[in-house]
């Protein structure tokens, strides 16, 4: 938590550095001077609210961190952090809730910062069926679910590749915006993967299927991202929605045939 001024300047610095911005760049992307930016991170020279709003515009800071900047720089955040279960979120929900219900007979779920489950549509459940019951208490963390041993792992056929892809992208995540609970993640999932498998000829990268084991056969699966672009609240800006998109067409019949199995189930 940045408490001060000089917090405010070694924050300030120490973003420009994590994002790799030259101060001259930086600097004209705020519309100011090299040498304003110089004082500010120095701690020479107190910036104005709107000049610490449009430095970290600039470097990308996620509001939450905006609003510490703000705050150790002597003024009141810019940013609301309504709770996600409050009214003030009530058409968020719905929209995410249709989003996600749309997507059916696909997997998706809506997670928060630290991948915690916010949201997940019916199919997605119907994936998690047999999962140890500590993994499905709230809060429901989904590279957890996805990657322990009790969770879905098991499953996963190439789970040598795909555990790495997952915690690569965990890795690339805090990299960007630090978080201690992060980190802790990543040091539990990769205690309890296989070792990560050499780069061959063959090695594909970022583009790595989740290959999953199911009563319908083995499921081919491709995931997408999408979060909100132009959200001021902080607890909307941390959202994100992950989705699973069948890899070809045997797996699309078998998410089709798993979904309807499912509504049978409970009666819908």
């Amino acid at each position: 938590m940045l408490t001060s001024r000089s917090d405010l300047s070694a924050g300030l610095r120490l973003w420009r550095t994590r994002r790799r911005v030259s101060q001259l760049e930086l600097a004209i992307r705020a519309g100011t001077t090299q040498r304003h930016v110089s004082f500010i991170e120095s701690g020479r020279s107190l910036p104005g609210r709107e000049m610490v709003i449009r430095l970290a515009e600039s470097l990308q800071v996620p509001l939450r961190d905006r609003n510490e900047l703000l705050l150790a720089g002597g003024y009141a955040p810019a940013y609301d952090e309504t709770p996600y279960d409050g009214p003030g979120l009530g058409a968020i929900r719905t929209a995410l809730t249709a989003i996600l219900d749309g997507h059916r007979p696909y997997p998706a779920v809506v997670v928060d910062r630290r991948g915690d489950l916010v949201l997940a549509n019916g199919s997605f459940h119907a994936l998690t069926t047999g999962v140890s019951e500590r993994l499905l208490t709230s809060p429901v963390n989904i590279p957890r679910l996805l990657l322990d041993p009790a969770g879905l792992a098991p499953r996963i056929v190439n789970l040598d590749q795909w555990a790495w892809h997952v915690i690569d992208a965990l890795t690339r995540e805090a990299a960007l915006n630090p978080d201690a609970a992060a980190d802790a993640l990543i040091e539990e999932l990769t205690a309890v993967v296989p070792p990560r498998p050499p780069s061959g000829p063959e090695h594909l990268g970022f583009a790595v299927p989740l290959r999953l084991r199911s009563e319908q056969g083995e499921l081919r699966l491709i995931t997408t991202l999408t979060r909100f672009g132009t959200a001021i609240d902080v607890t909307v800006s941390e959202l994100r929605m992950e989705a699973f998109l069948p890899a070809d067409e045997p797996t699309a019949t078998a998410l089709r045939e798993l979904d309807h199995t499912m509504l049978q189930r409970v009666g819908v």
